[in-house]
């Protein structure tokens, strides 16, 4: 594409004020915007898919955390994939595709260090904003790092279905976990967790109280908990803990639109006869094993031992309407938009 073909102008989201409790269709906004022809040593990039993920709720809000705030009134961001249409850096080339931060929107111009070049040969563009890209670093990382993963380890796993969720449970079992368990919101997924993702056994946690299904799905307890949800799963996970169990907190989605502080869990003096630990984790401080997790996890991808599913919305005027889906759990592995 020459760049007297490309469009003068682009859509963007912007976010207009700041959610209190869920957001709402009036804190945002789909805007035009011109397209800024790229400076020394920056790409432009036209979008093919774009990423909406938990996280993003807490750039919402003005409070300190580990990523600055969204801006009011302007773009914002997250990971997306896309072909450079222009280009004035060194070594990056118009048909290029990258890996980058500027999501929510259908063309971006950024400095091209900030780019991560991807093959579409070798995996559909997608899955490098899935299980090949940072939700699937997240689950690597998560589980072998942060949760000292070994082999014959029980390891459940909340929102299981998710996308890093259902890539925690079958990298346990593709490791030698001695039981892999696994929670979801429907009946639907339960059994995409036992039937297609290898789970050991997975339940519904709207179905009854979670201590309880845990009890019953591991009755041998739990050496690592991978918490993407907070909550009663918590403290349901602190209660079939064994000794020396690992709990990674890696997100807390029950409680990121609520507007008073959620109780913890009341149970916590249990880790002193435990010895456990909790302990969070950033998936950026972990990108030192990229390469690795691209090999290992790129090969189970390819045999087929590593299934992925994406839930797919097409066109940036939907992009608002996925991330509240991803809030809402109706999505099953990554949520994606198309451009």
């Amino acid at each position: 594409m020459t760049e007297s073909a490309l469009p003068t102008t682009s859509r963007e989201w912007r976010l207009l004020s700041r959610p209190v409790g869920w957001p709402k269709p009036e804190d945002f906004e789909l805007a035009e915007a011109e397209i800024r022809q790229p400076g020394p040593g920056e790409v432009l990039v036209r979008n093919a898919y774009v990423s909406v993920d938990p996280y993003m709720r807490g750039r919402m809000s003005a409070a300190k955390s580990y990523v600055a705030p969204f801006e009011l009134g302007k773009a914002m961001q997250g990971g997306a994939v896309g072909e450079v249409v222009a280009s004035a850096a060194e070594g990056v080339f118009v048909g290029d595709h990258v890996l980058h931060f500027g999501g929510w929107r259908e063309y971006a111009t950024f400095d091209a260090k900030q780019a991560v070049k991807v093959d579409p040969g070798a995996a559909p563009l997608s899955t490098y904003l899935g299980v090949l890209g940072m939700t699937g670093l997240t689950a690597y990382a998560g589980l072998l790092r942060t949760g000292s993963f070994k082999e014959g380890d029980s390891v459940f796993v909340s929102g299981a279905a998710g996308a890093v969720g259902s890539q925690v449970g079958q990298i346990a079992r593709l490791k030698g976990a001695s039981r892999v368990i696994g929670s979801a919101g429907s009946d639907e997924k339960v059994k995409l967790l036992v039937e297609e993702y290898g789970f050991d056994a997975a339940f519904n946690y709207k179905s009854g109280p979670v201590g309880a299904q845990l009890r019953e799905a591991a009755p041998d307890g739990v050496d690592v908990y991978f918490d993407n949800v907070g909550g009663d799963h918590l403290e349901a996970a602190i209660g079939s803990l064994n000794e020396k169990g690992r709990i990674v907190i890696c997100g807390m989605i029950s409680v990121y639109n609520n507007t008073e502080p959620a109780p913890g869990p009341k149970n916590l003096a249990r880790l002193i006869a435990t010895r456990g630990r909790i302990e969070g984790f950033l998936v950026g401080d972990h990108y030192d094993l990229q390469p690795e997790f691209v090999q290992e996890v790129g090969g189970w991808v390819r045999s087929g031992e590593l299934k992925y599913r994406e839930t797919v919305v097409e066109g940036i005027e939907n992009n608002l309407e996925a991330f509240l889906g991803v809030l809402r759990g109706d999505n099953t592995g990554k949520m994606i938009v198309k451009l």
